[in-house]
C-alpha cells in the first residue's frame, strides 16, 4: 500500500479564516495538507450577521460581509501564491464559526483551526472556536500549533493508549505516507508520584509493563499489516506525566495524531484531560481523530 491508495481515506480540507495571525498559520498549513492529499481547500469565514435586526443595522451587516469577503480573498491569494495548482473554494457564512466549519467538512473533511483567534482573552491556550470545534468533533480536527515556518522533523507521531486507538493509528499512517516519513507510535503509561520506580519493578510492575507492551504491539502489528510499505516505529514509555511525555515527544514531530474522547459531559461533548493538554501545549500541529465504539469513557 502506498500514498496513492491511502488518499481515499482523506477528504477535503476545511480551514477557518478570521484575520488573526494564528488563522493565517492554519490556512497555510491547511493548504500544504490539501496539496499533499490532492484535494480541495475550503476557506470558511463566519460573519455572524444573522442576529436580530435591533442588534445589527443593515449597513453593519453589509460592512461585516464585505470585510469577510476581503479576508477570504486575501487568504486565497496567499494560498495560490504558494500552491498555484491547488483548487481553492471560499465560503462566507452567516452562522457561528464552529457550525459553519462542521457543515463545510460534512462527513469526510478535515477541519483545521488556529490555536488562538481574535478573542480578547489572550491568556487562553486554545481559542473558544478551536475548543468548541475540537470538543464536538465528528470528523478529524487539526489544531495548528508551533511556528509558521519550522524545520521539518521527518516524523508523524501517534499517541496510542490501546486497541481503541487503532483508527487513530490508521489515520496517522495515512498522514505519514503522504509525507513519505516514518510513523512513530508512542504508548505512554503513568507511574504514580508516590512510587519508587526501582521498588515498582521489585513489586511486579514489570508485568504491567508487559501488558502495556502487548497493547501497543497489537496496534502496531495491525497497522504494519495494513500499510506494509510504511516505516513504523513503536515505543512504550512509562512516565510521571503522560501528557508531559507526549508534549516533549511533539518537539520531534511534524504532526501529532491523537484519538479524541467522545463521551457526553454535563456541558455536552467533552475533551479528555490528556487530549486537552496536547491541544494546549504541543509543539507541533495536533490532529484529533474522533473515537467511535467502545472506550468512549477514557480520560484521555
Amino acid at each position: 500500500m502506498n500514498g496513492i491508495t491511502a488518499r481515499p481515506g482523506l477528504g477535503r480540507v476545511v480551514v477557518g479564516v478570521d484575520g488573526s495571525p494564528s488563522a493565517h498559520t492554519a490556512v497555510m498549513w491547511a493548504a500544504a495538507e490539501a496539496a499533499l492529499r490532492g484535494s480541495t481547500l475550503c476557506l470558511v469565514h463566519a460573519a455572524p450577521t444573522d442576529a436580530p435586526v435591533p442588534f445589527l443595522s443593515e449597513a453593519e451587516i453589509v460592512r461585516s460581509r464585505q470585510a469577510g469577503r476581503e479576508l477570504l480573498d486575501q487568504a486565497a491569494e496567499a494560498v495560490t501564491a504558494r500552491h498555484p495548482d491547488l483548487a481553492v473554494v471560499k465560503e462566507l457564512t452567516d452562522g457561528p464559526a464552529p457550525g459553519s466549519l462542521r457543515r463545510a467538512a460534512a462527513l469526510t473533511g478535515t477541519i483545521v483551526v488556529g490555536h488562538r483567534g481574535l478573542g480578547g482573552f489572550s491568556s487562553l491556550l486554545l481559542g473558544s472556536v478551536g475548543l468548541e470545534v475540537a470538543a464536538g468533533a465528528t470528523t478529524p480536527v487539526v489544531v495548528v500549533r508551533g511556528a509558521e515556518e519550522t524545520v521539518e522533523a521527518g516524523t508523524v507521531l501517534a499517541a496510542i493508549r490501546g486497541e481503541a486507538d487503532t483508527g487513530c493509528a490508521r489515520a496517522a499512517a495515512r498522514e505519514a505516507l503522504l509525507r513519505k516519513v516514518p510513523l512513530r507510535l508512542l504508548h505512554v503509561w503513568s507511574v504514580p508520584l508516590s512510587v519508587d520506580p526501582r521498588a515498582a519493578l521489585r513489586n511486579g510492575c514489570d508485568r504491567i509493563a508487559r501488558d502495556h507492551a502487548r497493547a501497543l504491539s497489537s496496534v502496531s502489528d495491525r497497522i504494519q499489516e495494513e500499510f506494509p510499505n510504511l516505516t513504523l516505529h513503536a515505543e512504550g514509555q512509562k512516565s510521571r506525566s503522560v501528557p508531559g511525555a507526549l508534549v516533549d515527544a511533539s518537539h520531534h514531530a511534524d504532526l501529532l495524531v491523537v484519538g479524541g474522547r467522545r463521551s457526553p459531559g454535563y456541558l455536552g461533548p467533552t475533551l479528555g484531560r490528556i487530549t486537552l493538554a496536547l491541544l494546549q501545549h504541543a509543539h507541533c500541529p495536533v490532529e484529533l481523530i474522533p473515537r467511535q465504539g467502545p472506550g468512549h469513557g477514557s480520560t484521555s
